[in-house]
């Protein structure tokens, strides 16, 4: 048995080193998966590897899974991940924190789609019914926990998702859904996949949908929310050892969103984007040079419109030296914009030169060592609102911000069974557009808006992990424990509580107010039996400790959404019980979240209110037949009819019907 152990763990080396010279290129993951019997991901290092090497906490979600969820979104499907925190605000409005320090338009997570950022830097938050996926089109969900800067770039500071699409090269999915449910639910989406000889392939996809918004009384909003996209994704091979892919995608949403923790708006986006990746293996290692442009157009009720251009180009190289050495260095160049009142525009440029060393030092020890600098230059052009000229000068923006950021990773393989994890990490959150620079007059004297004096939150993280396999019951168990320090936290304009006060003038601005300490624990259980019995069982806890710094009080981090002590949860945890075979699939989900504190929205704003503790009920029952059809019945917030999970509106309960071809 000790030989056959031996033999299968050197096929395993074997077809990872395989694996690697190809890296740059699209990576087949159905077929590493099937290969290894768990999920494989790039996202950290750049190689494949298996999920449960990876020098980093990371969750995977994967297509079945997400087949079983009975999800309609996003959100709802990473609110059973261990450890986030979910903020339904409204039917298509939604925040995701991880590890807590979640709020109102939440700054420190990073979202990417196949590596392209989906997340908005001019207020810095990911608008989620904006993100032109869908979700039949998902292959994964790589949930990385925790500041991995370094790895992804700056503003990963509480961690990353990436949503990785099926790859039109090896996969060749399509789809067609219709789903009606409560509330006037209606939706339909489709995709194809097309290939035009060996070397293109190609999938166009898209879909819309409306709903009817969570029963409320408020104004400035919509009474629907609504959804459409489009996305395109081709992958040519130019040669034999050269590859391009060009996705494009557009999205159109209107949603009720919470700016900043300060009412609701009906907001409508329009985004669209098009990334170009080439990817050539040489003698020299896997050359990427990749460039996207993302542009979004955000209406906030009747009054303001926000415009955000991001552009990004980078390059990099992947490779070897020797059998145990992987190396991957990179540089990036990014420029991104917002009109600002009074004919301002409010810009930044960053370049940034990062680099990555995997050593495997032992045959069941590997070291990853990351590090990333970034060069950002901000700069304000152009007029200022009325009442404002004369008092505030566009060399007041001129700034230049330097940023190392650190990942340090151990991975010890103590036996066939126990993993032991163990990293380090230090990131920064820069300010968005607007902390910086948006102003707005208030009458004679008076400023609402950014400072370019802000200083980036620096997040610094600690983790050691313990994995390990249980086949006894199809499974395994994983318990990781963190502690964390944020310093220079941002907190918001709070017109109770002015920043700045002098004879001539009174700024209500974003502002550094406190540096705050975090600890936690996570666990995960999960088991599936030869009957079609599986099971999903996790608990995460988290302890946040605020301090104000010099001039602000804890009274003060209230108006400020910076309150992260009271308005984190200390406890949530979430159970999944499903059972399958060839014909029939069912699910269900039970999430609890602990109480917690929120600065109110839509009573007494700025008042804290208490969101007592909650459990939710979800559930999946669904019917495959022959040809690809399946029709599913399922249901969330079953519970209850309407439930306070916010202190905003009542979530409502909903149940959908779903009828699929996939082929």
């Amino acid at each position: 048995m000790k030989n056959r152990n031996l033999l299968a763990a050197g096929v395993a080396g074997l077809a990872l080193a395989a694996a690697l010279p190809a890296a740059a290129q699209s990576i087949d993951y159905g077929s590493l998966e099937q290969m290894f019997n768990e999920p494989v991901t790039t996202s950290a290092t750049g190689s494949p590897q298996r999920s449960s090497q990876a020098p980093v906490d990371m969750d995977i979600i994967t297509a079945q899974d997400i087949q079983r969820s009975g999800a309609t979104d996003l959100p709802t499907i990473l609110s059973r991940v261990p450890g986030l925190d979910v903020l339904p605000w409204s039917a298509a409005a939604t925040d995701i924190g991880v590890r807590g320090y979640d709020n109102a338009m939440s700054p420190r997570l990073l979202v990417l789609v196949n590596g392209r950022q989906v997340y908005l830097d001019f207020y810095g938050y990911t608008a989620w019914s904006a993100v032109p996926v869908r979700l039949e089109e998902i292959r994964q969900i790589e949930v990385v926990k925790g500041p991995n800067a370094a790895l992804f770039g700056f503003n990963a500071v509480s961690g990353v998702i990436n949503i990785i699409t099926y790859n039109p090269k090896y996969d060749d999915k399509s789809f067609v859904t219709g789903r009606v449910g409560a509330h006037d639910y209606k939706e339909a989406s489709a995709g194809g996949t097309f290939k035009f000889g060996d070397r293109f392939a190609g999938r166009l996809s898209g879909g819309v949908s409306k709903q009817d918004e969570f029963k409320n009384s408020l104004t400035s909003t919509f009474d629907a929310d609504s959804r459409a996209t489009v996305n395109l994704d081709t992958v040519t091979e130019l040669a034999d050892k050269l590859e391009l892919r060009v996705e494009g995608g557009w999205a159109h949403s209107l949603e009720n969103m919470v700016p900043g923790g300060s009412g609701y708006l009906g907001t409508k986006y329009v985004v669209s984007d098009v990334k170009g990746t080439l990817n050539w293996d040489t003698k020299v290692g896997a050359l990427q040079a990749q460039a996207y442009q993302n542009r979004v157009t955000a209406k906030f009720g009747t009054g303001s419109k926000a415009i955000n251009k991001i552009a990004v180009a980078n390059v990099q190289n992947l490779f070897k030296i020797g059998a145990d050495h992987t190396f991957r260095v990179s540089a990036e160049y990014r420029k991104t914009d917002m009109p600002v009142s009074g004919d301002g525009l409010i810009k930044y440029d960053v370049k940034s030169a990062a680099g990555m060393w995997n050593w495997q030092a032992l045959p069941k020890l590997s070291l990853t060592t990351a590090a990333r600098y970034d060069d950002l230059e901000l700069q304000r052009v152009g007029g200022f609102p009325t009442g404002l000229t004369g008092i505030v000068t566009n060399a007041a923006f001129d700034r230049r911000i330097t940023l190392p950021s650190y990942n340090l990773g151990a991975v010890w393989q103590a036996t066939d069974m126990d993993t032991v994890r163990a990293t380090y990490a230090r990131g920064a959150q820069i300010p968005s557009l607007s902390a910086l620079g948006s102003l707005i007059a208030l009458g004679a004297n008076r400023i609402y808006g950014g400072s370019p004096t802000l200083q980036p939150t620096i997040v610094t993280n600690y983790g050691v992990s313990y994995d390990r396999a249980l086949p006894q019951i199809g499974g395994s168990a994983s318990v990781r424990a963190f502690y964390q320090k944020s310093r220079d936290i941002i907190g918001l304009p709070d017109l109770a509580q002015p920043d700045v006060v002098t004879p001539a003038l009174t700024v209500f601005s974003y502002a550094n107010v406190s540096d705050s300490k975090m600890k936690g624990v996570e666990v995960v259980v999960k088991g599936a039996y030869k009957n079609g019995v599986r099971w999903n069982a996790n608990y995460a806890y988290t302890d946040v400790e605020d301090s104000p710094k010099t001039g602000y009080t804890a009274a003060n981090l209230i108006g400020k959404s910076a309150a992260y002590a009271l308005t984190t949860p200390k406890s949530r945890a979430n159970l999944n019980i499903g059972w399958d075979n060839a014909q029939w699939s069912v699910d269900g989900f039970v999430r609890y979240q602990s109480k917690y504190e929120m600065k109110a929205v839509t009573q007494t704003r700025g008042a804290m209110e208490t969101v007592g503790s909650y459990g939710t009920l979800a559930a999946n029952v669904a019917r495959k037949f022959e040809q690809g059809f399946t029709v599913a019945v399922s249901g969330q917030g079953l519970t209850k009819s309407r439930q306070r999970q916010t202190s905003g509106i009542e979530v409502d309960r909903r149940v959908f019907l779903t009828l699929s071809k996939t082929w």
